[in-house]
């Protein structure tokens, strides 16, 4: 007799299982008759009842309706507009603080077992409080014009008040009572030194954001230096990232008097800032980033430093044309540096790479290239500097194999 096939999983379905590891990506999983599930809103351990959301040939996609048997990591969110039909910007407020870590440090492991095939443990360090963190943001209004911030995987503007995460300058209330413009991209920066700057853009396209208020130019201080950063440069968002990160690629890059340092995806110079003084005058820096509005940004904050050369454009083209770096220090986007720009570092032969990564996937995929290059990882340290979300920045430090 023919064994009964499991009905198919459509979306809206409501189906009680039983959670699993953390995935990359903030999810966790979970299995239904032999189907993968993607769920938001769960920890480990716990039994739920979720609302399917998405359904696919290799996995599908849930969310928490209800807790079954809870965790003991489970918490209320602190956000009000944290929860399943809410903000999908905060996915794991209602994971207490330690253990958001702990699953941080479970993921890289993870990334770094399959991707970079590595035995790799580290942990995840805190940098600060877990709210009033975020310096930058990205809000849109909704066809009533409310201030909002997207659902989870949506174009539905859930209206908020206020945003737990960012710091007061970013001022999210003060917005939030404010008659504005329907169907609007709103883009705020806040230096640390007090300024704001809010930029507008139609929400569909993209449109380039036109300020409406502040300046244009922001000033951010970093260990004994100011440097100017535009609205439209990439900044690091938490408050405390720029300092903490140029510590700890001076700590690992062991520069030099006289070196010759490559600053790649440099954006406004950050790390070129770091190791400037260092490497004194016989020194020098290539910084290499392809957004002209942060090139312009660096011209401005290293207008008195010979020894700084801004290139702007695409760091795998300009490495080519370079034969040889001491250290070389890389801050790529999420999906990092990848295969060609890999083998041009390594061509190049540096005492020391320190990369700087906000995806651990991509981070343990460049390791696995690097390795295949004769560069081997010397150490890492992982900080949170996302905290309420699943997002980790990491530090790593290679160097050549010594094949003696």
């Amino acid at each position: 007799m023919a064994l009964e096939q499991a009905p198919a999983l459509k979306v809206g379905d409501c189906i009680e299982v039983t959670i699993e590891k953390v995935a990359h990506g903030g999810h966790f999983i979970a299995r239904h008759n032999g189907a993968v599930i993607f769920v938001r809103h769960a920890i480990e351990g716990e039994t739920c009842t979720i609302e399917l959301t998405s359904v696919g040939a290799s996995f599908s996609r849930g969310d928490v309706v209800s807790i079954n048997t809870p965790s003991e990591f489970r918490v209320n969110p602190p956000c009000s507009f944290s929860h399943p039909n809410g903000c999908g910007g905060c996915d794991f407020q209602h994971i207490s603080e330690a253990h958001q870590r702990t699953l941080k440090s479970q993921v890289i492991t993870e990334q770094f077992a399959r991707i970079a095939k590595m035995d790799l443990t580290v942990e995840v360090e805190k940098v600060g409080e877990i709210s009033k963190w975020r310096t930058r943001a990205i809000a849109t209004t909704n066809k009533d014009g409310k201030l909002g911030f997207y659902k989870s995987r949506s174009h539905t503007v859930v209206p908020v008040t206020d945003c737990n995460i960012c710091i007061d300058t970013v001022g999210i209330h003060e917005l939030s009572q404010k008659s504005l413009k329907p169907d609007f991209r709103v883009e705020i920066s806040a230096s640390n030194t007090g300024e704001r700057t809010i930029a507008l853009a139609n929400a569909i396209g993209k449109e380039r954001a036109r300020i409406t208020e502040g300046p244009a130019i922001l000033h951010e201080k970093v260990l004994d230096k100011t440097l100017e950063v535009s609205h439209e440069s990439f900044w690091q968002g938490h408050k405390n990232a720029p300092e903490i990160l140029s510590k700890t690629v001076l700590d690992f890059g062991g520069f030099k008097d006289g070196d010759h340092v490559l600053d790649l995806y440099g954006g406004a110079g950050l790390f070129t800032a770091a190791v400037i003084d260092v490497i004194g005058q016989s020194g020098h820096v290539d910084l290499i980033e392809g957004s002209k509005a942060a090139t312009n940004d660096a011209a401005r904050n290293f207008l008195s430093y010979s020894n700084v050369e801004i290139i702007t454009g695409d760091v795998a083209k300009h490495l080519p044309r370079i034969s040889s770096a001491d250290v070389i220090v890389l801050d790529p986007p999420r999906d990092g540096a990848g295969k060609e720009v890999i083998a041009q570092i390594a061509r190049l032969g540096p005492r020391s790479i320190v990369y700087v990564a906000c995806d651990p996937a991509a981070l343990a995929r460049d390791t696995a290239y690097l390795a295949h290059h004769s560069f081997s990882l010397v150490k890492i340290r992982a900080f949170d500097l996302f905290p309420m979300t699943h997002h980790i920045e990491c530090v790593a430090l290679y160097a050549q194999t010594d094949v003696s």
